[in-house]
């Protein structure tokens, strides 16, 4: 019998809106004595309180369906390395590389990396963020991190740390006014460095901040690290779109899977009278999702401060759940790095 409800279970849960379970690589234990029942479930990406007592009535509707009672109810998460582009490997110690990228300047690119990496932390994922935009780094500022990392032996770097994530960027390491004049090869160089010289953590996730734009410095990045997705950021305007269907080809190009499109900027709502405006327009990062066959993970409000609580906060939140489960997935890596159970 416990089989039998354990597939009913799961088919159900598959196909329940909101929950973004898919084939994302959960499993469901469940042992029925007399009437009850005790479920045990492992997800394929982070999940939160919020997350699990939306499960837990899940579950508890569908048991009594059954005949049963939910008598106790667990839920744990395990994350796995996911395959890369062909010829790479996942590096030591960090478990998925996801690209954050965008066809043009503007669309609050770096703002959208550092609160989906800020919500994945908050959703329980070990979780740091590359700072990539060697001409514009902007992660320092919006961590509210300053000073310059710590180096053990003179050859590695320490990340710096803030509100549960770890970053790296260039910023760290020259004074915030200094123009960066490299070519092409000498920035590429020196953001490879920083991804294999820093002592990462054991991290779920590290979201890679690119910079805007398709050009040779993109493309040589995303040639040369392992990732395992990518996510490109637009707003609603059609010239954004536009800009960021580029950036969707890019990735296309060098193997590398686009979980998502994230449509920044997509409503301003008055803090005084809670009026909705979409100024940028409506509907193009849905558009686009469509045209190109890959989900929008989430529309996002305009001007929303790191760690605000309310809406906005959740809004990234589900956006984040979206990405993870979207990338669990995704096949696995073919030498899966361990990883715990949460």
């Amino acid at each position: 019998m416990a089989e039998a409800v354990e597939r009913h279970i799961l088919e159900a849960l598959e196909a329940a809106p909101g929950l973004t379970l898919g084939q994302a690589g959960t499993k469901v234990r469940i042992g029925v004595d007399a009437g009850k029942a005790a479920v045990a479930m492992t997800l394929g990406y982070p999940a939160s309180t919020d997350t699990t007592k939306s499960l837990r009535a899940e579950v508890a509707s569908l048991l009594g369906q059954q005949g049963l009672t939910l008598a106790d109810f667990q839920v744990g998460h395990r994350i796995v390395s996911h395959a890369v582009q062909p010829g790479l490997s996942p590096l030591p110690r960090i478990r998925n590389i996801l690209a954050v990228g965008s066809g043009k300047g503007g669309v609050g690119k770096s703002t959208t990396a550092v609160n989906l990496a800020l919500a994945l932390a908050g959703e329980g994922a070990r979780v740091g963020v590359l700072d990539a935009d060697v001409y514009g780094p902007s992660i320092p500022m919006m961590l509210g991190l300053s000073g310059r990392p710590d180096s053990p032996d003179g050859k590695s770097i320490e990340p710096m740390r803030a509100h549960g994530v770890e970053a790296m960027s260039i910023g760290f390491l020259v004074e915030q006014d200094t123009p960066m004049i490299w070519r092409g090869p000498m920035a590429t160089s020196a953001l490879t460095q920083l991804l294999t010289e820093t002592l990462w953590g054991d991290l779920d996730y590290l979201l890679v901040d690119l910079p805007p734009g398709t050009g040779d410095i993109q493309l040589t990045l995303a040639q040369k690290i392992p990732v395992a997705g990518a996510i490109v950021v637009t707003t609603p305007q059609d010239v954004a779109t536009l800009d960021a269907r580029k950036a969707l080809k890019m990735f296309e190009k060098v193997h590398v899977p686009v979980l998502g499109i994230v449509e920044n900027m997509a409503v301003h709502v008055c803090a005084q009278c809670g009026h909705v405006e979409h100024l940028f327009g409506q509907g193009g990062g849905e558009r686009m999702a469509a045209q190109y066959g890959v989900p929008l993970l989430g529309s996002l409000p305009l001007e929303i401060a790191i760690r605000e609580q309310g809406d906005a906060a959740r809004a990234y939140r589900r956006t984040a759940q979206h990405l993870a489960a979207r990338l669990a997935a995704r096949p696995r890596a073919a030498m899966p790095i361990a990883s715990s159970l949460v």
